[in-house]
C-alpha cells in the first residue's frame, strides 16, 4: 500500500505573497527526497475552489506519495523537511492541516503515470 500525504497550509494575514512563493519553491525541491514514490510530490495554491470559502482560509496545499508509512516518516523527518518547515513555515504559519491515508499501489502508479503524461491537445 502506498501512502497520500496531504497538507493544506494557512498564513498569518502578514505574510507576503513573495515568501508563499519561496515556500511553494521550497516545496517542491523536496520531490527530489528517494523517500517519495517516483517524485510524486505537488504544491499549489492560491485556491480555485468556488466558492472560495470552502477552502476555509487555506491558501496552499502539498501532495505527496509514498511508498509506505515509514517512507513517510523517513520524509518527515529529513534534515531536507525540518530545513523547509523551519525556515518558511512554522514562523509564519496560522494554522496547517495534515491528513495521510493509504491506497493500492497501482493507484499510486496510475496516478503517477497520468501526471507524467502530455496533455493531449485538440
Amino acid at each position: 500500500m502506498a501512502v497520500i500525504h496531504v497538507v493544506l497550509f494557512k498564513f498569518k494575514p502578514s505574510v507576503s505573497d513573495e515568501h508563499r512563493a519561496s515556500f511553494a519553491r521550497e516545496l517542491s525541491t523536496l520531490r527530489e527526497l528517494p523517500c517519495v514514490l517516483n517524485r510524486q510530490l505537488y504544491v499549489g495554491g492560491t485556491s480555485v475552489t468556488d466558492p472560495i470559502e470552502k477552502s476555509k482560509g487555506f491558501q496552499m496545499a502539498l501532495v505527496s506519495v509514498h511508498q509506505d508509512l515509514a517512507a513517510l516518516t523517513t520524509y518527515q523527518a529529513s534534515k531536507e523537511h525540518e530545513r523547509v518547515t523551519s525556515t518558511w513555515l512554522w514562523p509564519f504559519k496560522e494554522d496547517v492541516t495534515r491528513f495521510d491515508f493509504a491506497v493500492d499501489q497501482d493507484v499510486a502508479g496510475l496516478v503517477a503515470e497520468k501526471m507524467a503524461s502530455p496533455k493531449q491537445r485538440d
